[in-house]
């Protein structure tokens, strides 16, 4: 991710600004795989109440069946879940299906932050619809979700960008 002041940088902190049950708690930002023992000291250096996961888009694009790559992940995370943080991962929709071989979804602690990339969403128009599918014909869900994205776009739950602008590298 291009994001100024943030090239190589492994941490920061910050208010989380996204609407999800984190919302405007003092978060700690980690990008990459970082070590579990140095995460929960600079949550605590950093009164942070919250840890995000694969901050600034540094969640990989892993195989389902990468075990070695999911690994490091699931226990940098798991021993933070462990230890009764709230813990987000921000991962592409496309990974979401490796993440269910993780315990981590079983954690009530821990938020899976599935993102959908849809450049350009202004231009779709009033009647776009967002379909959230199952991966072949009655796989593994019960059925689909259509959400018209105009819906989907309340200020509510709209981040601004400049809202990214405020957090502060820490390493």
């Amino acid at each position: 991710m291009n994001r100024d002041g943030h090239k190589d940088i492994s941490f920061f902190v910050g208010t989380e600004v996204e609407h999800t049950p984190a919302f405007g708690k003092r978060t700690l930002f980690v990008v990459g795989v970082q070590d579990s023992q140095i995460i929960r000291q600079e949550a605590l250096n950093n009164d942070c109440e919250h840890i995000y996961f694969g901050a600034n888009q540094s969640f990989p694009a892993l195989e389902i069946n990468d075990a070695d790559a999911w690994r490091d992940w699931e226990m940098m995370i798991q021993d933070c879940l462990e230890d009764k943080w709230l813990c987000t991962l921000d991962l592409d929709h496309a990974q979401a299906e490796g993440l269910l071989e993780s315990a981590l979804v079983e954690f009530h602690n821990f938020i899976p932050m599935i993102s959908v990339k849809i450049p350009y969403i202004k231009q779709f128009g009033y009647n776009a619809t967002l379909k959230i599918d199952d991966k072949d014909f009655a796989a593994t869900n019960p059925g689909v979700w259509c959400h018209s994205l105009h819906n989907l776009q309340k200020r509510s739950v709209f981040t601004d960008w400049s809202k990214y602008t405020k957090d502060e590298v820490i390493q």
